[in-house]
């Protein structure tokens, strides 16, 4: 299994974190799909998606929108690239058309053969258990129009992730708190900090704040530097 969660930022925040995820594919010139959280205006997010990973010698790309009618032709081609990218957005509306147009199964199934899987923010809470985290904290969260009351996702990993996480107690407020509901951990990453999963593996790049019963501890508080290892911090999944 091959996953890298993003938490936001721009292009530069991410432009190491973009390489490992192309390292995951073990390919010169990957080939990759973009699916955006829902259709409107995404042709915009689609070129700067494809502007971030051109620099990296990226040359092909597929814009894959599922809150519309697409053709199976296309969904086969999507299917058979080497990285799928699930974009942020609004987390409730992404994932009721995850489920709608069939795609989560499709999904699962990319990753379990060995397709490498990536999520920016609202697109990372996908891959986890349950997307409770986008509902809070009240000042910063998803909002629920579409009012979807089932919250599975993917459950692709035994952890929930925080994307655009501030270090300060407004938010470690609601985190700590939920928290404590929990059986598994729950990591909270600012901007520019991600995760890679590569088989049973756990690799954090950059700061990394993990939540677990009511208890916040640091995993990685060092900012990612042009030479600085990613996978340095590493350790087993249980």
């Amino acid at each position: 299994m091959k996953l890298v969660f993003y938490s936001g930022g721009d292009r530069d925040d991410n432009f190491e974190l973009d390489q490992i995820a192309l390292n995951l594919t073990n390919k010169a010139r990957p080939k990759m799909a973009f699916i955006p959280s829902w259709s409107y205006e995404s042709e915009y997010d689609f070129k700067e998606f494809v502007n971030q990973y051109s620099r990296h010698g990226v040359t092909q790309f597929l814009h894959f929108p599922i809150d519309i009618p697409y053709d199976e032709i296309l969904l086969k081609e999507v299917l058979k690239s080497d990285i799928i990218h699930l974009d942020g957005g609004n987390t409730y509306y992404f994932l009721k058309y995850l489920r709608k147009s069939g795609m989560m199964r499709h999904l699962k199934e990319f990753v379990a053969k060995g397709g490498v899987l990536t999520g920016l923010s609202a697109g990372g809470i996908l891959m986890t258990p349950r997307i409770e985290t986008a509902g809070f904290p009240e000042f910063d969260r998803d909002d629920n129009d579409v009012r979807i009351s089932n919250f599975k996702a993917m459950n692709l990993v035994r952890f929930e992730f925080f994307p655009h996480y501030k270090n300060s107690k407004r938010y470690d407020d609601d985190l700590i708190k939920y928290s404590k509901s929990l059986n598994i951990p729950l990591y909270a990453l600012p901007d520019g900090s991600g995760i890679i999963i590569e088989d049973h593996s756990i690799k954090f790049h950059g700061p990394c704040y993990c939540f677990f019963k009511g208890q916040k501890m640091i995993i990685n508080s060092r900012l990612p530097l042009k030479k600085y290892s990613a996978f340095e911090n590493g350790f087993r999944l249980s």
